[in-house]
């Protein structure tokens, strides 16, 4: 069994001095004259009269400071001459050398220390080293949240550090199980050097990453496809990381389906090429959402609302959330305009903004302006105000320039209704 740092001194005590010149002297009376300890046939290890085997067996001490005082006798001296560190000193000798025995408890130097084995598992141990062992937190082999491997992983600690939301991921089973599978240096550093080119920033890497989570299953050579064919496009390489930051799944589409949509687009909406991708690239989820909302949206311009194409187009280009806004909404906001405030098509048409703006703002502001008797939105006429100023400014200049009172007076307007 190994012996640990605390016991040498101990085991180093144990060992009698005598026993320790005993065995040395038998050595001796063994060995012809002249014969070095390394000649002839192995030797056993020396033995203590306790029965204690000396650990380094038979060996020469050059450097010992043993031995340092030893010198060879007249009978043996031309013999000596070619093995003098190698040969036991005699018994004379020997004995003057007893007061010179080193210390072993404090001649044993560190090196020495660290050269031995490690303590066996079942080296018994004393209940204050016990409490003092750490133990590493065991590995979960099931769990629900990604939180209880963070520890164990350099994969997730890193993403951690780029500001990936672990907590988003782990709600997809599949993608988190995958994730706990990935090297960072060789699976997931090369998709960040491929996202930090396309254009995408170190503070937007791990929103990107915690939205569009499949990624990590995506082939990097794929991924590179669908931007070679974006760019065949015309897409511009801003244009590219505009739409990807805009929309994290884009990536994630093969190049039949993105080509698909660009021609669902060019071709259900009548648009020339250059207004087909300017359209994607100001709302690029048109691309990786679903083609229902448009479709409905497109009848409800068309059908419901009385809008014509070409009045459509204008419409969609100018504000392309439009194709993918709520219906009701839509048709609640044109009632109001259209019906109650009686602002005609073509005014409207000019102005989509509308459109994308809350009804209760519009409701409040046209509601104050009534009340001040300057609610004029004809354009050919005195005091005209276009619907762009008054869904698009703020209180305190609408109320400066638009309805000519102050912000309390609109504030108290308000309270009344």
């Amino acid at each position: 069994m190994a012996l640990s740092a605390q016991q040498i001194p101990r085991w180093f005590n144990s060992i009698k001095l005598s026993d320790f010149f005993s065995a040395t002297q038998l050595s001796k009376h063994v060995l012809r004259p002249g014969r070095t300890l390394l000649q002839g046939s192995s030797a056993a290890p020396l033995m203590s009269s306790d029965n204690c085997i000396l650990p380094w067996g038979i060996k020469t001490y050059r450097t010992s400071s043993l031995w340092n005082g030893f010198k060879p006798t007249n009978s043996h001296r031309q013999q000596s001459n070619s093995a003098q560190s190698t040969l036991l000193p005699s018994m004379n000798e020997q004995s003057q050398k007893t007061q010179k025995t080193p210390n072993f408890d404090s001649d044993l130097s560190l090196e020495e220390l660290e050269d031995l084995p490690p303590l066996s598992p079942l080296q018994p141990i004393s209940e204050k080293e016990a409490i003092q062992i750490i133990a590493d937190p065991l590995l979960p082999p099931v769990s629900s949240t990604l939180r209880d491997y963070v520890d164990h992983s350099e994969t997730l600690q890193k993403l951690v550090l780029l500001g990936v939301d672990l907590s988003k991921i782990e709600k997809h089973p599949d993608a988190a199980n995958h994730l706990l599978r990935l090297d960072f240096e060789k699976d997931i550093k090369k998709l960040l050097l491929f996202l930090k080119d396309l254009g995408i920033e170190d503070n937007q890497l791990g929103a990107f990453l915690t939205k569009n989570h499949a990624i990590f299953s995506e082939d990097l050579e794929n991924l590179k496809i669908r931007v070679a064919y974006l760019q065949s496009k015309k897409f511009s390489k801003a244009d590219v990381a505009q739409m990807i930051r805009n929309a994290p799944f884009l990536l994630s589409f093969s190049v039949e389906r993105l080509d698909n949509r660009l021609g669902f687009f060019q071709k259900e909406l009548e648009l020339n090429v250059k207004k087909t991708r300017d359209l994607v690239v100001r709302l690029p989820r048109l691309l990786t959402g679903s083609l229902e909302p448009v479709k409905e949206n497109m009848k409800v311009y068309h059908l419901e609302l009385g809008f014509k194409r070409n009045e459509i187009q204008h419409m969609i280009t100018r504000i392309p959330k439009m194709l993918t806004a709520n219906k009701r909404k839509l048709t609640e906001t044109f009632d109001y305009v259209h019906n109650v405030m009686k602002i005609p098509h073509h005014i409207i048409v000019r102005f989509p903004q509308v459109f994308n703006t809350k009804l209760l703002k519009v409701k409040e502001r046209h509601l104050f302006l009534t009340y001040l008797g300057r609610a004029q939105y004809d354009p050919v006429k005195p005091n005209y105000i276009s619907l762009d100023k008054l869904v698009s400014i703020p209180d305190e200049i609408f109320c400066q320039e638009i309805a000519k009172a102050s912000v309390q007076d609109f504030e108290k307007f308000l309270k009344t209704l």
